[in-house]
Protein backbone atom coordinates (compact mmCIF):
# COMPACT_ATOMS: atom_id res chain seq x y z
CA UNK A 1 0.00 0.00 0.00
CA UNK A 2 1.49 3.65 -1.22
CA UNK A 3 1.74 6.51 1.44
CA UNK A 4 -1.42 7.98 -0.19
CA UNK A 5 -3.47 5.06 0.29
CA UNK A 6 -2.57 4.53 3.91
CA UNK A 7 -3.36 7.99 4.45
CA UNK A 8 -6.37 7.51 2.66
CA UNK A 9 -7.10 4.70 4.70
CA UNK A 10 -6.67 6.15 7.88
CA UNK A 11 -9.27 8.85 7.56
CA UNK A 12 -11.84 6.51 6.46
CA UNK A 13 -11.26 5.02 9.22
CA UNK A 14 -11.35 7.55 11.48
CA UNK A 15 -14.85 9.03 9.60
CA UNK A 16 -16.28 5.12 9.84
CA UNK A 17 -15.39 5.74 13.62
CA UNK A 18 -16.56 9.18 14.28
CA UNK A 19 -18.90 9.96 11.36
CA UNK A 20 -18.14 13.87 11.14
CA UNK A 21 -20.53 16.50 11.09
CA UNK A 22 -22.13 14.63 14.15
CA UNK A 23 -25.28 17.10 13.50
CA UNK A 24 -27.99 15.10 14.84
CA UNK A 25 -30.37 13.81 12.01
CA UNK A 26 -34.07 15.02 11.77
CA UNK A 27 -37.45 14.60 10.05
CA UNK A 28 -37.73 18.43 9.02
CA UNK A 29 -36.09 20.40 6.50
CA UNK A 30 -32.71 22.33 7.04
CA UNK A 31 -33.12 25.24 8.93
CA UNK A 32 -31.66 28.41 8.02
CA UNK A 33 -29.35 28.18 5.17
CA UNK A 34 -25.88 29.07 4.26
CA UNK A 35 -25.75 31.51 1.45
CA UNK A 36 -22.43 29.63 -0.34
CA UNK A 37 -24.36 26.51 -0.77
CA UNK A 38 -27.17 28.40 -2.71
CA UNK A 39 -26.35 28.13 -6.39
CA UNK A 40 -28.28 31.46 -6.25
CA UNK A 41 -26.67 33.47 -4.21
CA UNK A 42 -22.93 31.99 -4.56
CA UNK A 43 -23.36 32.82 -8.23
CA UNK A 44 -24.30 36.44 -7.56
CA UNK A 45 -21.56 37.27 -5.52
CA UNK A 46 -19.02 35.69 -7.60
CA UNK A 47 -20.30 37.74 -10.86
CA UNK A 48 -22.64 40.43 -9.35
CA UNK A 49 -25.45 38.44 -11.29
CA UNK A 50 -28.44 36.09 -10.97
CA UNK A 51 -27.59 33.02 -12.97
CA UNK A 52 -29.34 32.63 -16.45
CA UNK A 53 -30.64 29.42 -15.45
CA UNK A 54 -31.47 27.02 -12.16
CA UNK A 55 -31.09 23.59 -14.10
CA UNK A 56 -27.44 22.45 -13.17
CA UNK A 57 -25.53 19.79 -11.75
CA UNK A 58 -24.27 20.44 -8.27
CA UNK A 59 -21.09 18.56 -6.54
CA UNK A 60 -20.80 17.90 -2.79
CA UNK A 61 -16.54 16.92 -2.94
CA UNK A 62 -16.29 15.36 0.60
CA UNK A 63 -19.75 15.59 1.63
CA UNK A 64 -19.27 13.59 5.07
CA UNK A 65 -22.25 12.44 6.87
CA UNK A 66 -24.49 15.14 4.66
CA UNK A 67 -25.03 18.50 6.40
CA UNK A 68 -23.96 20.93 3.64
CA UNK A 69 -25.54 17.94 0.80
CA UNK A 70 -29.09 18.41 2.89
CA UNK A 71 -29.03 22.09 2.53
CA UNK A 72 -27.55 22.15 -1.14
CA UNK A 73 -30.54 20.20 -1.95
CA UNK A 74 -33.04 22.26 -0.25
CA UNK A 75 -31.22 25.43 -1.60
CA UNK A 76 -31.59 24.46 -5.44
CA UNK A 77 -34.62 22.46 -5.91
CA UNK A 78 -33.78 22.57 -9.86
CA UNK A 79 -30.37 21.41 -9.31
CA UNK A 80 -29.32 17.71 -9.61
CA UNK A 81 -27.10 16.97 -6.86
CA UNK A 82 -24.37 14.69 -6.34
CA UNK A 83 -22.37 13.89 -2.84
CA UNK A 84 -19.28 11.67 -2.87
CA UNK A 85 -17.20 10.76 0.67
CA UNK A 86 -14.54 7.85 1.56
CA UNK A 87 -16.00 6.85 4.10
CA UNK A 88 -18.99 4.68 3.80
CA UNK A 89 -20.10 4.96 7.53
CA UNK A 90 -20.33 9.07 6.84
CA UNK A 91 -22.23 8.12 3.62
CA UNK A 92 -24.80 5.74 4.80
CA UNK A 93 -25.71 8.79 7.46
CA UNK A 94 -25.43 11.43 4.98
CA UNK A 95 -28.02 9.44 2.65
CA UNK A 96 -30.13 8.74 5.99
CA UNK A 97 -30.29 12.49 6.46
CA UNK A 98 -31.31 13.62 2.92
CA UNK A 99 -34.06 11.27 3.48
CA UNK A 100 -35.95 11.48 6.45
CA UNK A 101 -35.55 15.60 6.09
CA UNK A 102 -37.49 15.32 3.53
CA UNK A 103 -35.79 16.86 0.91
CA UNK A 104 -35.12 13.84 -1.73
CA UNK A 105 -38.86 13.85 -1.79
CA UNK A 106 -39.26 16.67 -2.95
CA UNK A 107 -36.80 17.52 -5.09
CA UNK A 108 -37.73 17.18 -8.96
CA UNK A 109 -34.17 15.96 -9.87
CA UNK A 110 -32.05 13.12 -9.46
CA UNK A 111 -29.92 12.65 -5.59
CA UNK A 112 -27.13 10.34 -6.11
CA UNK A 113 -23.94 9.42 -3.21
CA UNK A 114 -21.22 7.31 -4.11
CA UNK A 115 -18.22 5.84 -1.97
CA UNK A 116 -15.62 7.78 -3.84
CA UNK A 117 -12.45 9.60 -2.87
CA UNK A 118 -12.13 13.23 -3.64
CA UNK A 119 -9.43 12.17 -6.17
CA UNK A 120 -11.74 9.92 -8.15
CA UNK A 121 -14.20 12.49 -8.82
CA UNK A 122 -12.94 12.32 -12.25
CA UNK A 123 -14.84 9.03 -12.84
CA UNK A 124 -18.18 10.46 -12.26
CA UNK A 125 -20.04 11.42 -16.07
CA UNK A 126 -20.25 14.75 -17.31
CA UNK A 127 -19.57 18.44 -15.58
CA UNK A 128 -20.64 20.43 -12.86
CA UNK A 129 -21.80 23.95 -12.76
CA UNK A 130 -21.65 24.49 -9.02
CA UNK A 131 -18.78 22.03 -6.51
CA UNK A 132 -18.64 22.54 -2.88
CA UNK A 133 -15.86 21.03 -0.93
CA UNK A 134 -15.98 22.11 2.91
CA UNK A 135 -13.17 20.52 5.38
CA UNK A 136 -12.02 18.30 2.59
CA UNK A 137 -8.93 19.38 0.68
CA UNK A 138 -6.59 19.54 4.36
CA UNK A 139 -6.93 15.89 4.57
CA UNK A 140 -6.14 14.48 1.64
CA UNK A 141 -2.69 13.20 0.94
CA UNK A 142 -1.65 15.05 -2.10
CA UNK A 143 -4.42 18.12 -1.82
CA UNK A 144 -2.91 19.61 -5.17
CA UNK A 145 -4.31 16.20 -6.95
CA UNK A 146 -7.76 16.59 -5.04
CA UNK A 147 -8.59 19.94 -6.62
CA UNK A 148 -7.06 18.92 -10.35
CA UNK A 149 -9.61 16.45 -9.82
CA UNK A 150 -12.61 18.88 -8.81
CA UNK A 151 -11.32 21.15 -11.79
CA UNK A 152 -11.59 18.58 -14.31
CA UNK A 153 -15.21 18.15 -13.40
CA UNK A 154 -16.04 22.08 -13.43
CA UNK A 155 -17.75 22.91 -16.28
CA UNK A 156 -16.48 26.22 -18.26
CA UNK A 157 -18.18 29.33 -16.57
CA UNK A 158 -18.80 27.15 -13.23
CA UNK A 159 -17.63 28.03 -9.82
CA UNK A 160 -16.23 26.24 -6.96
CA UNK A 161 -16.31 26.38 -3.37
CA UNK A 162 -13.72 25.70 -1.23
CA UNK A 163 -13.21 25.75 2.99
CA UNK A 164 -9.55 24.70 4.31
CA UNK A 165 -8.00 25.54 7.41
CA UNK A 166 -5.69 28.57 8.17
CA UNK A 167 -2.30 27.55 10.03
CA UNK A 168 -2.44 31.27 12.32
CA UNK A 169 -5.89 30.37 14.19
CA UNK A 170 -4.98 26.58 14.83
CA UNK A 171 -1.95 27.37 16.28
CA UNK A 172 -2.85 26.07 19.52
CA UNK A 173 -4.68 23.13 17.81
CA UNK A 174 -1.84 21.53 16.45
CA UNK A 175 -0.04 21.80 19.16
CA UNK A 176 -2.44 19.58 21.00
CA UNK A 177 -2.99 17.14 18.11
CA UNK A 178 1.04 16.75 18.35
CA UNK A 179 0.54 16.37 22.50
CA UNK A 180 -1.73 13.67 21.84
CA UNK A 181 0.44 11.59 18.98
CA UNK A 182 3.21 11.68 22.23
CA UNK A 183 1.03 10.31 24.15
CA UNK A 184 -1.07 7.82 22.09
CA UNK A 185 2.59 6.57 20.96
CA UNK A 186 1.89 3.10 19.23
CA UNK A 187 -1.55 3.02 19.83
CA UNK A 188 -1.75 6.33 17.67
CA UNK A 189 -4.68 5.57 14.88
CA UNK A 190 -6.51 3.92 17.84
CA UNK A 191 -8.84 7.06 17.39
CA UNK A 192 -11.15 6.10 20.55
CA UNK A 193 -7.89 5.87 22.43
CA UNK A 194 -7.14 9.28 21.23
CA UNK A 195 -10.01 10.90 22.21
CA UNK A 196 -9.57 9.66 25.79
CA UNK A 197 -6.15 11.09 25.95
CA UNK A 198 -6.85 14.12 24.86
CA UNK A 199 -9.84 14.58 26.81
CA UNK A 200 -7.75 13.55 29.72
CA UNK A 201 -5.25 16.17 28.60
CA UNK A 202 -7.68 19.02 28.67
CA UNK A 203 -8.87 17.75 32.41
CA UNK A 204 -5.40 18.44 33.93
CA UNK A 205 -4.30 21.33 31.91
CA UNK A 206 -3.82 24.33 34.46
CA UNK A 207 -6.37 27.03 34.02
CA UNK A 208 -4.03 29.54 32.90
CA UNK A 209 -2.17 27.08 29.65
CA UNK A 210 -2.90 28.87 26.66
CA UNK A 211 -4.08 25.34 24.69
CA UNK A 212 -6.62 25.12 27.36
CA UNK A 213 -8.31 28.79 27.38
CA UNK A 214 -8.23 28.51 23.39
CA UNK A 215 -10.52 24.95 23.93
CA UNK A 216 -12.70 26.85 26.37
CA UNK A 217 -13.02 30.30 24.46
CA UNK A 218 -13.44 29.32 21.24
CA UNK A 219 -14.24 24.79 20.63
CA UNK A 220 -15.55 23.40 23.81
CA UNK A 221 -19.03 23.82 22.75
CA UNK A 222 -18.92 21.88 19.46
CA UNK A 223 -16.16 19.49 21.09
CA UNK A 224 -18.54 18.53 23.33
CA UNK A 225 -19.51 15.67 20.89
CA UNK A 226 -16.39 12.67 20.39
CA UNK A 227 -16.92 12.98 16.56
CA UNK A 228 -16.30 16.76 16.45
CA UNK A 229 -12.99 16.28 19.13
CA UNK A 230 -11.60 13.73 17.32
CA UNK A 231 -12.07 15.67 13.74
CA UNK A 232 -10.42 18.50 15.58
CA UNK A 233 -7.26 16.90 17.80
CA UNK A 234 -6.69 13.34 16.44
CA UNK A 235 -6.62 13.57 12.77
CA UNK A 236 -4.51 11.27 10.60
CA UNK A 237 -3.79 13.62 8.36
CA UNK A 238 -3.85 17.57 8.15
CA UNK A 239 -2.58 20.72 6.68
CA UNK A 240 -2.87 24.17 7.83
CA UNK A 241 -2.24 26.81 5.38
CA UNK A 242 -1.27 30.41 5.23
CA UNK A 243 -1.70 32.86 2.22
CA UNK A 244 1.42 31.87 0.14
CA UNK A 245 0.91 28.14 0.59
CA UNK A 246 -3.17 28.64 0.05
CA UNK A 247 -1.92 30.46 -3.56
CA UNK A 248 -0.11 27.81 -4.79
CA UNK A 249 -2.76 25.11 -3.88
CA UNK A 250 -4.93 27.19 -6.15
CA UNK A 251 -2.27 27.99 -8.79
CA UNK A 252 -2.01 23.87 -9.25
CA UNK A 253 -6.24 24.03 -9.80
CA UNK A 254 -5.74 25.79 -12.97
CA UNK A 255 -8.74 28.13 -11.71
CA UNK A 256 -9.43 31.94 -11.81
CA UNK A 257 -9.86 33.16 -7.79
CA UNK A 258 -13.10 34.50 -7.49
CA UNK A 259 -12.28 36.22 -4.13
CA UNK A 260 -12.96 35.45 -0.19
CA UNK A 261 -16.35 34.97 0.54
CA UNK A 262 -15.61 36.87 3.70
CA UNK A 263 -14.75 40.28 2.16
CA UNK A 264 -14.67 42.27 5.08
CA UNK A 265 -11.97 40.11 7.05
CA UNK A 266 -9.68 41.10 4.05
CA UNK A 267 -10.22 44.60 4.38
CA UNK A 268 -6.71 46.53 5.75
CA UNK A 269 -8.04 49.77 6.89
CA UNK A 270 -10.35 47.87 9.29
CA UNK A 271 -6.79 47.39 10.98
CA UNK A 272 -4.88 50.26 10.57
CA UNK A 273 -6.88 52.34 8.54
CA UNK A 274 -6.16 55.53 10.80
CA UNK A 275 -2.48 55.46 9.18
CA UNK A 276 -2.54 57.18 6.26
CA UNK A 277 1.06 56.36 6.16
CA UNK A 278 0.79 52.95 6.42
CA UNK A 279 -2.37 52.58 4.12
CA UNK A 280 -0.20 54.43 1.63
CA UNK A 281 3.06 51.97 2.13
CA UNK A 282 0.32 49.16 1.54
CA UNK A 283 -0.97 50.40 -2.03
CA UNK A 284 2.41 48.93 -3.16
CA UNK A 285 1.47 45.70 -2.33
CA UNK A 286 0.28 43.21 -4.73
CA UNK A 287 -3.27 41.57 -3.74
CA UNK A 288 -1.79 38.29 -2.40
CA UNK A 289 1.10 40.11 -0.16
CA UNK A 290 -2.27 42.69 0.74
CA UNK A 291 -3.63 39.36 2.24
CA UNK A 292 -0.65 38.33 3.41
CA UNK A 293 -0.05 41.45 6.07
CA UNK A 294 -4.01 41.19 7.12
CA UNK A 295 -3.30 37.60 8.40
CA UNK A 296 -0.48 38.40 10.02
CA UNK A 297 -2.18 41.62 11.46
CA UNK A 298 -4.89 39.51 12.65
CA UNK A 299 -3.76 35.90 13.15
CA UNK A 300 -7.21 34.96 14.39
CA UNK A 301 -8.55 33.29 10.79
CA UNK A 302 -8.99 29.58 11.57
CA UNK A 303 -10.08 29.12 8.08
CA UNK A 304 -9.93 30.38 4.42
CA UNK A 305 -13.35 30.43 2.37
CA UNK A 306 -13.49 31.12 -0.83
CA UNK A 307 -14.48 30.72 -4.29
CA UNK A 308 -12.63 29.47 -7.43
CA UNK A 309 -13.99 29.42 -11.36
CA UNK A 310 -13.23 27.87 -15.16
CA UNK A 311 -13.45 30.05 -17.67
CA UNK A 312 -14.91 32.38 -18.67
CA UNK A 313 -17.05 33.78 -15.87
CA UNK A 314 -18.63 37.00 -16.86
CA UNK A 315 -19.18 39.66 -14.34
CA UNK A 316 -21.82 42.48 -14.49
CA UNK A 317 -20.46 46.01 -14.00
CA UNK A 318 -23.84 48.00 -12.63
CA UNK A 319 -21.68 51.05 -11.79
CA UNK A 320 -23.93 52.82 -15.16
CA UNK A 321 -26.96 54.35 -13.92
CA UNK A 322 -28.52 53.34 -17.16
CA UNK A 323 -27.13 49.90 -17.08
CA UNK A 324 -28.87 50.02 -12.92
CA UNK A 325 -32.11 51.31 -14.47
CA UNK A 326 -33.09 48.69 -16.31
CA UNK A 327 -31.77 45.76 -14.42
CA UNK A 328 -34.54 43.37 -12.64
CA UNK A 329 -34.03 43.72 -8.67
CA UNK A 330 -35.25 40.66 -6.58
CA UNK A 331 -34.78 40.01 -2.78
CA UNK A 332 -31.85 37.67 -2.05
CA UNK A 333 -33.20 33.99 -1.26
CA UNK A 334 -31.28 33.74 1.62
CA UNK A 335 -32.47 36.17 4.22
CA UNK A 336 -35.01 35.21 7.30
CA UNK A 337 -37.51 37.54 9.43
CA UNK A 338 -38.19 39.65 5.80
CA UNK A 339 -40.65 41.02 5.17
CA UNK A 340 -39.77 43.29 8.02
CA UNK A 341 -37.48 46.23 8.79
CA UNK A 342 -35.27 44.13 11.19
CA UNK A 343 -34.25 40.56 10.28
CA UNK A 344 -31.49 38.45 9.16
CA UNK A 345 -29.13 38.83 6.35
CA UNK A 346 -27.09 36.34 4.41
CA UNK A 347 -24.69 36.35 7.17
CA UNK A 348 -27.43 35.62 9.75
CA UNK A 349 -27.02 39.35 11.17
CA UNK A 350 -29.55 42.07 11.94
CA UNK A 351 -29.62 43.94 9.17
CA UNK A 352 -32.01 47.47 10.27
CA UNK A 353 -33.50 48.70 6.84
CA UNK A 354 -34.61 52.55 6.20
CA UNK A 355 -38.09 53.39 5.39
CA UNK A 356 -37.00 53.83 1.37
CA UNK A 357 -34.97 50.60 1.84
CA UNK A 358 -37.70 48.80 3.21
CA UNK A 359 -39.99 50.41 0.29
CA UNK A 360 -37.91 49.11 -2.52
CA UNK A 361 -37.42 45.60 -1.12
CA UNK A 362 -41.04 44.71 -0.64
CA UNK A 363 -41.71 45.54 -4.50
CA UNK A 364 -38.73 43.31 -5.08
CA UNK A 365 -40.17 40.69 -2.74
CA UNK A 366 -42.67 40.44 -5.59
CA UNK A 367 -41.06 40.81 -8.57
CA UNK A 368 -39.64 37.15 -9.63
CA UNK A 369 -42.96 37.19 -11.76
CA UNK A 370 -43.56 40.84 -12.03
CA UNK A 371 -40.17 41.41 -13.85
CA UNK A 372 -40.22 45.28 -13.06
CA UNK A 373 -37.36 47.03 -13.49
CA UNK A 374 -35.15 49.24 -10.95
CA UNK A 375 -36.04 52.67 -12.83
CA UNK A 376 -40.01 51.50 -12.27
CA UNK A 377 -39.86 50.98 -8.90
CA UNK A 378 -37.91 53.74 -7.89
CA UNK A 379 -40.51 56.40 -8.95
CA UNK A 380 -43.20 54.71 -6.60
CA UNK A 381 -40.39 55.13 -3.57
CA UNK A 382 -37.91 57.47 -2.43
CA UNK A 383 -34.68 55.33 -3.07
CA UNK A 384 -32.12 56.30 -4.95
CA UNK A 385 -29.65 54.39 -7.40
CA UNK A 386 -27.17 54.72 -4.80
CA UNK A 387 -29.35 53.22 -2.31
CA UNK A 388 -30.15 50.41 -4.60
CA UNK A 389 -26.59 49.49 -5.32
CA UNK A 390 -25.83 49.78 -1.36
CA UNK A 391 -28.96 47.15 -1.13
CA UNK A 392 -26.72 44.62 -3.82
CA UNK A 393 -23.13 45.04 -2.56
CA UNK A 394 -25.04 44.10 1.38
CA UNK A 395 -25.95 40.87 -0.81
CA UNK A 396 -29.79 42.00 0.24
CA UNK A 397 -31.11 42.04 -3.54
CA UNK A 398 -29.98 39.71 -6.97
CA UNK A 399 -29.81 41.63 -10.02
CA UNK A 400 -30.72 40.35 -13.88
CA UNK A 401 -31.57 41.55 -16.94
CA UNK A 402 -34.36 41.10 -19.05
CA UNK A 403 -33.82 38.01 -21.64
Amino acid sequence: MSDSQAINQAVANLYNTYPFPPDPLSDLEPPGYNWRWSWTAAYSFCTGIKPETQNIRILDAGCGTGSGTDYLIHLNPEAEVTAIDLSEKALEVAEERCNRSGVIAKHAKPVKFFNLKLEEATQLEGEFDFINCVGVLHHLPEPEKGIQALAKKLKPGGILHIFVYAELGRWEISLMQKAIALLQGDKRGDYRDGVKVGREVFANLPENNRILKQEKERWALENHRDEAFADMYVHPQEIDYNVETLFELIDASGLDFVGFSNPKYWQLDRLVGESSDLMQRAKNLSDRKLYRLIELLDPNLTHYEFFLAKPPLSKKDWSSDETLSKAIPECSPCMQGFPSKNFLNFEYQMVNLSDDEYEFMLACDKNTEQQTSVAKILNNCQLDLTGVRSLHERQLIILSTKA
